[in-house]
C-alpha cells in the first residue's frame, strides 16, 4: 500500500444550509478524517463540550496565539474571535489523515492561501434564502435580532460560492452527504498525494523488463 499525505476538507455555508450536520455524518462514516476543533472566544452554548465542539479560550489567550503565530486561520464573527490551531492539523496531514473543517470563506480563503496542495473546498448552498430563513427559525437557537443579523450575512458570504472548488445545492441531506463523500474519496486518489508513486511504477516497469 501507497501512503498518502492527508487532505483538509473544508465545508463552508451561511449559518443554517447545513454545513455542521454533513460535518457529522461525514466524520461518522469514515474512520480516517478527524474534525478540526477550532478554538473560539464565544461562549459555550448548551450541549456543548470544550475540545469537542471547540476550545473555548479568552480574548486575551487568543490574541497571544495570534501573536505567537499558533493559527492556520482566524477571523471575527459576530463579535467573537475563531481560529484553527496550526500544530494538530499538519502533524495529522503527515500521517495521512484527513482533516475536516466548519470555517466560513474568511478562514477558507486563509488556509487556501498557505496550503493550497492540500485543500479541497466546497460550499453548500441552501435551495433558497427563504428557505434558509426557514431553517434558522425552525433550530430556535436565536432570537429574532440575530436571525436578521444572520440573514444579511448570509448573502454576504454566498457571494464567495466562486472562491471554492465545489459547490452543493443542500436540497437533501442524504443526496447532499453523498456528495461530499464521493468528493472527499476521490480526492484521496489524486496523483500528488499518493507519496511513494513514482518509485512504485519505477519499480514495476524495472521488474517488468527483467521478466523479459
Amino acid at each position: 500500500m501507497l501512503e498518502r499525505r492527508g487532505l483538509m476538507l473544508v465545508l463552508s455555508s451561511p449559518s443554517g444550509a447545513g454545513k455542521t450536520t454533513i460535518a457529522q455524518k461525514i466524520l461518522e462514516r469514515d474512520s480516517n478524517i478527524a474534525f478540526s476543533v477550532s478554538e473560539t472566544t464565544r461562549p459555550m452554548r448548551p450541549g456543548e463540550q470544550d475540545y469537542v465542539d471547540y476550545h473555548f479560550v479568552s480574548e486575551e489567550q487568543f490574541q497571544k496565539n495570534i501573536e505567537e503565530k499558533k493559527f492556520l486561520e482566524y477571523a471575527k464573527v459576530f463579535g467573537y474571535h475563531y481560529g484553527t490551531p496550526k500544530a494538530p492539523v499538519k502533524a495529522a496531514l503527515k500521517q495521512g489523515q484527513d482533516v475536516l473543517f466548519d470555517i466560513d470563506w474568511q478562514g477558507a480563503r486563509q488556509l487556501g492561501q498557505k496550503v493550497r496542495g492540500d485543500l479541497v473546498s466546497i460550499f453548500i448552498l441552501p435551495p433558497s434564502i427563504e428557505i434558509l430563513e426557514e431553517r434558522l427559525r425552525k433550530r430556535a437557537q436565536d432570537d429574532e435580532q440575530t436571525i436578521k443579523k444572520r440573514m444579511a450575512r448570509a448573502k454576504s458570504e454566498i457571494i464567495h460560492w466562486v472562491e471554492y472548488g465545489y459547490v452543493i445545492i443542500n436540497n437533501d441531506l442524504e443526496s447532499t452527504v453523498e456528495k461530499v463523500y464521493s468528493i472527499l474519496k476521490s480526492e484521496r486518489l489524486r496523483r500528488r498525494r499518493q507519496q511513494g508513486l513514482d518509485d512504485f511504477v519505477t519499480r514495476m516497469i524495472g521488474l517488468s523488463e527483467e521478466v523479459e
